[in-house]
């Protein structure tokens, strides 16, 4: 009872931040399709397999779906006209894309929307998303049950200007849980039966107390629904990855719970005497100190890496929201804050005793030292097992430690590569893997995350090489000398993304988004 307390009052920042303004009606304008035929002609493709890219090519997408990937020539070579496919008559369109990539829709599999005080209206998240080629988010929770389950349902019909969504929520949440507790293994299936009724896909799930979890877990499973959790350090010591996974777990998020799998001479992390995990900077600056508990390489590790793969447990460590650590001054100046970040973001991230991550009360040289080798070591781990064949997946947890939606998932994609993934592995985390993901506890095959006939027309078209930079991605582009003019310019960001068949303008998307940053300076420089 006592840990359930401890996990419930851990959680209550984002319990808060849940309460959201739903995304407004799209309006005419606000993409445009599904079309009965729509072409992109002439694109480079990375098709999210891993495999190399190759083009010219021309997609073909009918209504919601890719009918057929044609090779239409060789690079440097006239394409041959006669290869390609017709446009016909009717509700079609063509995109000019030669000189272009394309790359499957990313899947980011953990997101929240924002929430009062810091983003109170989702369309200002959604559009960050969609303009950073995020195609579908799993929401962990994206806010509460029955406001998630409507946004969930808006975006599918393409109501909103939103990603499609993916909900995992956390045991004991909606209206009619509200003043009832999950103490006993019968109380954990009750609510893993009311939630699957509800229509939510999984479960978030914490460092429950070993019986709780096995329940959850086992009703989970038995009802096709996935669950992915975060082990906080308040009940890590009984339930570490290696626990939850064997009890049925299916994927971790962020670190929590990997190390205390793997300890070479503890069983719990030896914390100082004077620790407060209700002090964030306690709890995130001693977080980084079990980078020597661990030995790389070594018996337990290896083992711990061979038992994962054998389970196919996925990894998304959301490596991102914590780089703030290693670089403070860094990540609270990035190049997007002045456009693209809310005043009310911005001041949820400032140092504050209330705000969750916003731990910065006396940061020093010594923590981010102490992250950068944590760093070290978990990218090694997250790399070993990619070696392997394990699935390793992406997720930002933004809205917290200066992390803003859709620039956060792409530093994630930079941080892969960081670790030592291939451009091409970054990718295939991104999006094939993020959909296996999905995918695996309904026990059927991808629907997206791969451009391929068949299968949803989920498509980020960039002007550049994402393999090449990947701060391309970033709506703020990639700095680079134009040596025709002498100066710094900026290239890159995303051009089109393509939801379900719907083609949105990404640079318009950017441009929502900062009227709505502006607006919201205009009415506090009235007050």
């Amino acid at each position: 009872m006592r840990n359930q307390l401890l996990i419930a009052l851990l959680f209550m920042p984002f319990l808060v931040a849940a309460q959201m303004i739903g995304g407004p009606d799209r309006k005419p304008g606000e993409g445009e399709g599904p079309f009965d035929r729509l072409i992109i002609r002439g694109v480079t493709l990375i098709d999210g397999t891993g495999g190399p890219p190759a083009g010219p090519v021309d997609i073909v997408i009918e209504k919601n779906k890719i009918v057929d990937v044609i090779t239409v020539g060789a690079p440097k070579v006239p394409i041959n006209e006669a290869r390609r496919p017709k446009l016909g008559s009717g509700n079609t369109k063509e995109i000019n894309a030669h000189g272009k990539f394309v790359m499957p829709g990313i899947v980011d599999l953990h997101v929240h929307t924002g929430g009062v005080p810091k983003a109170p209206e989702a369309e200002y998240t959604y559009k960050l998303w969609l303009a950073h080629g995020i195609t579908t988010v799993r929401g962990v929770p994206t806010g509460e049950l029955e406001w998630s389950l409507n946004e969930r349902s808006r975006s599918a019909k393409n109501q909103i200007v939103a990603p499609r969504i993916v909900l995992f929520h956390r045991p004991g949440s909606g209206k009619e849980w509200e003043n009832r507790k999950i103490i006993t293994p019968a109380d954990a299936k009750e609510w893993v039966q009311y939630a699957k009724k509800k229509g939510v896909d999984g479960l978030k799930l914490g460092s429950y107390r070993p019986e709780v979890m096995k329940a959850l877990l086992d009703e989970a499973n038995s009802l096709g629904m996935g669950s992915t959790a975060h082990l906080g350090q308040g009940g890590v010591a009984q339930m570490n990855a290696l626990d939850a996974a064997r009890l049925g777990l299916t994927s971790m998020t962020h670190f929590y719970g990997l190390f205390e799998s793997m300890y070479e001479n503890n069983d719990v992390q030896p914390w100082p005497i004077d620790i407060n995990y209700g002090d964030e900077q306690h709890r995130f600056g001693q977080v980084a100190r079990q980078w020597n508990l661990v030995k790389p390489g070594g018996e337990k590790w290896n083992a711990l890496l061979d038992e994962f793969l054998a389970m196919d447990f996925y990894i998304n460590p959301t490596m991102t929201i914590y780089s703030a650590g290693r670089d403070v001054m860094a990540a609270r100046n990035a190049d997007w804050h002045a456009k693209y970040t809310l005043p009310s973001q911005m001041d949820f991230f400032e140092p504050s005793r209330i705000n969750h991550g916003a731990y910065w009360f006396d940061w020093t040289t010594e923590d981010e030292v102490a992250w950068r080798k944590y760093y070290q070591v978990w990218m090694q781990f997250l790399n070993e097992y990619k070696n392997k064949g394990g699935k390793v997946t992406v997720g930002s947890d933004s809205g917290f430690i200066y992390q803003l939606y859709g620039f956060g998932t792409i530093l994630e994609l930079e941080m892969l590569q960081e670790a030592g993934f291939h451009p091409l592995e970054v990718i295939r985390a991104a999006t094939m893997y993020g959909a296996e993901e999905v995918f695996k506890p309904l026990k059927k095959e991808i629907e997206f995350g791969v451009i391929r006939p068949g299968l949803l027309a989920d498509i980020v078209i960039l002007d550049e090489n994402p393999l090449q930079n990947m701060k391309v991605l970033y709506g703020t582009g990639a700095v680079r000398l134009n040596d025709d003019t002498g100066k710094p310019e900026r290239v890159g960001g995303v051009v089109h993304t393509i939801k379900d068949g719907i083609v949105y303008d990404a640079k318009q998307l950017l441009k929502d988004v900062e009227l709505m940053v502006l607006k919201q300076k205009e009415e506090r420089a009235k007050q």
